[in-house]
């Protein structure tokens, strides 16, 4: 077998693929060099430059695998190399290091003013007195999210005899308790940490989470770490609540704009350090996530099962058949089930009803869970590691299969169970292949999942609709469907509300403002 690698990788990794099969390094390809020789190859290890498309795809006839060394697979086919049987796995905790101990170092500067000591040490000044900076001993640290990097933070924090809050809503409690951190609801975490920070996805739930009014209510002199992503912290809030003094200074990896604008308010504060994305960048973590690519590259040759793979495992022709059209659908009532949700998830029930119980729908089930955990964790979720997250996180997963229908051959029931509520979620196919989700906490709906959606139930009275068209209106946000049904409570009707972008944080405050909504939810379909 041959493999082709067309991207810059460190040599550990080209060194261990060729000691297992024949390796060819050529990188800078233009494309019509790639697609003339790509038939020869098994394999294809890239970065980001390789631009792995369908015509790509299609001349490949002999490829098994794509590895991408590195986390994001946005220049890959993905969906095209799956329905070929291509393997596409890419190399998720090769820089969890790297990022974590960036992470304590951005604080480390932080808290002891090393930057700015340094340059003003360089420029001929002594400012011994100015620098005085605060230990990290006994302050305490929030933390916002408890994935692979949070808690490695969380680890070294606690080496430092940090005390320990952290936030993270899709953790169970008794998980959190193992590791020795109290978890907390986020408004706990504002009045008492000293150091506040971020591992999080960026989300329509988590953009701009640190903002004007979140500043507000922190501790004084609190310090602020992004190392996660942009568009988490409102820039220009931070700018202003640092030059108030409500923040005593902050560490940025991230920016809502990359390459950064050289006129970010943030650039211009003597009290806030940054740096340009460099989370990942060490030399441990690129021959971390070039060796774990080979190494999984080499299993997937060798027919041996892998844990980083993004898309589906091989399953049986027949059984496939009948589960492929709704592998869509199921990830996209998991989004949607979580995007409803409140609370701590404790369990996740999936029950099939009618014909499709009758083969083995377990790839299906982590279709479910991969939709769901997607839109909530900064860590990629794929069909492989989607039921360890979950495990990882305390949260049970239930199948249920019947062969009784009531209204449709064939039923997909998502429940979502939380220390506040449940919510359910079904869906079926309409036709063949066209997804729908057919009920939403037991209302009977008509959903084409797709863009985004506004899901708002409120009062029976006119005027409410109006109003929430009014105030998309006026955001220039255009409605492309909509429908009222409605609900089991006396008196309320639930709105499902197809819009043709995105809806900005505080257009979502104004909709859920209006008089008789009773809780609107954005949900992002486009992410799944």
């Amino acid at each position: 077998m041959k493999i082709l690698v067309s991207d810059p990788v460190s040599v550990e990794g080209v060194e261990l693929l060729q000691k297992a099969y024949e390796v060819d390094v050529k990188t800078g390809l233009p494309a019509e060099e790639l697609l003339r020789i790509i038939p020869e190859y098994d394999a294809l290890v890239v970065r980001s430059e390789t631009k792995v498309t369908k015509a790509v795809l299609d001349a490949a006839i002999n490829l098994k695998a794509i590895g991408r060394a590195g986390v994001g697979v946005d220049n890959i086919d993905v969906s095209e190399a799956t329905k070929k049987g291509i393997i596409v796995l890419n190399a998720p905790e090769g820089n969890t290091v790297a990022a974590t101990e960036h992470t304590v170092a951005m604080m480390l500067a932080l808290a002891r003013n090393i930057p700015q000591a340094h340059a003003s040490l360089k420029n001929g000044q002594w400012l011994r007195s100015k620098m005085m900076g605060v230990e990290m001993r006994g302050k305490t640290l929030g933390i916002l999210g408890l994935g692979r990097i949070g808690s490695g933070v969380a680890k070294r924090a606690m080496a430092m005899e940090m005390n320990i809050v952290a936030y993270d809503p899709f953790i169970s409690e008794d998980q959190a308790e193992a590791m020795g951190i109290k978890l907390v609801e986020l408004a706990e975490i504002f009045p008492v940490a000293d150091f506040i920070t971020l591992h999080l996805p960026k989300t329509a739930e988590t953009k701009n989470l640190l903002n004007k009014e979140t500043f507000a209510k922190m501790k004084p002199g609190v310090r602020i770490i992004n190392c996660a992503r942009g568009g988490v912290v409102n820039e220009s809030d931070l700018a202003e609540a640092v030059e108030q003094g409500i923040v005593a200074g902050a560490a940025i990896d991230v920016f809502e704009k990359e390459p950064v604008d050289f006129d970010n308010p943030l650039l211009k504060l003597d009290k806030v350090i940054v740096t340009p994305h460099l989370g990942a960048s060490t030399a441990e973590a690129q021959v971390g996530v070039a060796v774990d690519v080979a190494e999984n590259i080499i299993a997937v040759l060798k027919g041996e099962p892998i844990s980083t793979a993004v898309n589906m495992a091989p399953m049986q022709p027949h059984v496939l058949e009948v589960i492929r059209p709704y592998f869509e659908l199921a990830e996209k009532m998991g989004c949607l089930a979580i995007n409803l949700a409140e609370g701590r998830i404790n369990a996740i029930d999936v029950e099939y009803n009618g014909e499709i119980s009758e083969v083995d729908i377990k790839m299906l089930t982590t279709a479910v869970i991969k939709g769901l955990l997607n839109s909530i964790l900064t860590e990629q979720v794929n069909y492989v590691n989607a039921p360890g997250i979950a495990k990882s996180r305390g949260i049970k997963i239930r199948e249920v299969k019947s062969k009784d229908t009531a209204n449709f051959a064939n039923l997909i029931t998502v429940t979502v169970h939380t220390d506040k509520k449940r919510h359910v979620v079904a869906g079926t196919l309409f036709g063949a292949t066209e997804g729908r989700i057919v009920m939403i906490d037991g209302d009977r709906v008509d959903v084409d999942p797709r863009g985004w959606l506004i899901v708002g139930p409120h009062i029976n009275r006119p005027g409410i609709i109006g109003n929430v068209g009014t105030v998309l209106g006026n955001a220039g946000i255009n409605i492309d469907n909509m429908q009222v049904g409605r609900t089991e409570v006396v008196g309320t009707n639930i709105m499902v509300m197809g819009v043709d972008s995105d809806v900005p944080a505080a257009v979502m405050l104004k909709i859920n403002a209006v008089d008789g909504i009773l809780g609107a939810k954005l949900v992002n379909f486009s992410a799944v």
